[in-house]
């Protein structure tokens, strides 16, 4: 738990004096950490950490060109790391560590990192009852088109799909929203819009779900 002052964020805004506990990776190497060590402790890439600091939530003491990351910026970085597991947008982050910035405290920076999280559990078991709630209608819709045949406008297998097309249609077909595929591809959500059109188109398909539909039973993706 880190609480000395720091110089500040990465976007040059109000200094964090105080940071909340949060779990720091095992076997994380002693003292400063170089950009390579840094991304490989937390499970992310080097694209990563450019991006939490354009974005304000993470900041790098540099050393000629490279980027250093002291235990403050290591316990910031666990923070993030922490709330972006949880599926929290970076506005929220944001947000977050604005509130920090006016701390006083240790302790009040852990209560208004815990009120963060509690905030996002209820948001969580929210989603939660929504998400039944679709997969109950989707059921009882499956019922209803049982024994049904399917349609698949033309019997020619799509163009040939690129390795990440595959991994952004397999995504689709778990639901997740454009900004999740993008944050699971490390990719710029723009850029998965247009790989969203290019598998509709691929399919000749008018929308997402019927591509998605196609692949399941063409065998591209399971079910």
């Amino acid at each position: 738990m880190i609480s000395e002052p720091r110089k500040t964020t990465a976007a040059g805004e109000r200094a964090i004096r105080f940071l909340p506990s949060a779990p720091l990776p095992e076997n994380l190497p002693e003292g400063r950490l170089a950009i390579a060590d840094m991304a490989n402790a937390f499970g992310v890439t080097h694209r990563t950490l450019h991006f939490y600091e354009e974005k304000g939530l993470l900041s790098a003491t540099r050393v000629g060109p490279m980027r250093v990351y002291g235990p403050q910026e290591i316990q910031q970085m666990a923070v993030v790391n922490t709330c972006r597991e949880t599926g929290m947008p970076v506005a929220a982050i944001q947000e977050l560590l604005e509130a920090l910035c006016d701390a006083g405290s240790q302790q009040e920076a852990d209560a208004i990192f815990r009120g963060a999280m509690v905030a996002r559990k209820r948001e969580l078991t929210a989603q939660q009852s929504t998400i039944r709630r679709q997969m109950q209608q989707i059921g009882e819709m499956l019922e209803f088109t049982a024994g049904q045949e399917i349609e698949l406008n033309d019997n020619a297998r799509p163009e040939a799909l690129s390795d990440q097309e595959l991994r952004c249609l397999t995504l689709m077909a778990e639901g997740y929203p454009t900004t999740r595929i993008a944050r699971a591809l490390e990719v710029d959500p723009g850029q998965v819009q247009g790989m969203e059109k290019e598998i509709i188109r691929k399919f000749a398909s008018n929308n997402r779900f019927q591509a998605v539909a196609k692949a399941v039973l063409l065998g591209i993706i399971g079910h």
